[in-house]
Order: structure tokens, then sequence, then C-alpha cells
């Protein structure tokens, strides 16, 4: 039986280790701005059209749209969004746990494409020992590039260990 062809060169597996490597100890309102212009920052020097959007608890903290992005973007964030608040998982590790059992996400849990999008560019914000605290969201890209980008700009916030 061969294996199926999974979105990015990471398992399931890699992309939770990677997820747990992006808790926080904690995520400031100020933090959640701060990400969201890193983000900002890096996309204007190498021209990249996206939006961007940084969530922070129930409310957005945060939200830009670059030159090049779309209408098509905002739809994106949104249901990228709802899979980060239902699986409390990146987009891209919930698509590649699908897809490594040879399952499409939206057929396998009957949920619409209209409003669940498991596609990369959405990483949950995790404080350790609380849980959830926020949603970084970016579209424009091909996914996985709107993954690693997220994933780049989340590690800068981690402190250096000492």
């Amino acid at each position: 039986m061969q294996t199926p062809q999974v979105t990015g060169e990471l398992s399931y597996a890699q992309r939770l280790a990677e997820a747990e490597s992006l808790q926080l100890g904690s995520f400031t309102l100020v933090d959640a701005v701060r990400l969201g212009q890193s983000v900002t920052e890096l996309a204007l020097v190498d021209e990249l059209p996206i939006t961007i959007e940084v969530r922070h608890g129930a409310r957005v903290a945060y939200r830009a749209a670059l030159p090049g992005s779309t209408v098509d973007n905002d739809t994106w964030l949104a249901r990228k969004a709802a899979v980060v608040l239902r699986y409390e998982l990146p987009t891209l590790a919930v698509r590649v746990r699908y897809e490594e059992r040879g399952l499409d996400f939206n057929e396998a849990t009957g949920l619409p494409f209209s409003e669940f999008a498991a596609h990369g560019g959405g990483i949950p914000i995790i404080v350790t020992g609380v849980g959830l605290v926020g949603i970084l969201g970016i579209s424009g890209l091909p996914q996985v590039e709107d993954h690693e980008l997220g994933v780049r700009c989340l590690r800068a916030l981690r402190p250096s260990p000492l």
C-alpha cells in the first residue's frame, strides 16, 4: 500500500511537535499587535500579497491587507480560524492528519468548505498551562508558505533560552 501524499514535507506527528514548540509563556494584547506588525514587516520587505489577522481571545487585535491581497483572503482567514477554534491545532496539521489517512478533511468531517478550510495559515496561539488564547492567520501565499511565515514569526515571540 502506497503512503498517501501529504501537503508539505512533515507528518502529522511532526506538525504536532512543531505546534507544541510554539507554545508561549504568556500572550498579551500588546504581543498580539507586535506579532501582527512583525508579520507585516516581513511581508512588506518581500512584497508578499497577504492578509494577516491576529486574534487575542475573541477579538481581532491586528489586521492588515497588503498590496496584492484580495477580499477572498478575508474569507479564507475566517474559514481557517474556524478550523483552529474547533481543533485547537494549526490548520496545516489538521489537513495532514486527514491526508495521511487518504481522506479529504471536509468530506470526512462533513464540515462545509464554505465555513471550514483546513489549509495552512491558521495557527493557534497557545499559552502553556492555559490553552488557546489567540489565532494567527495568514492568507495569500501557497498554504505551506502561509504556515511557515506564521511559524517563523511565532518563534520570534518565544524568549531565547539562557
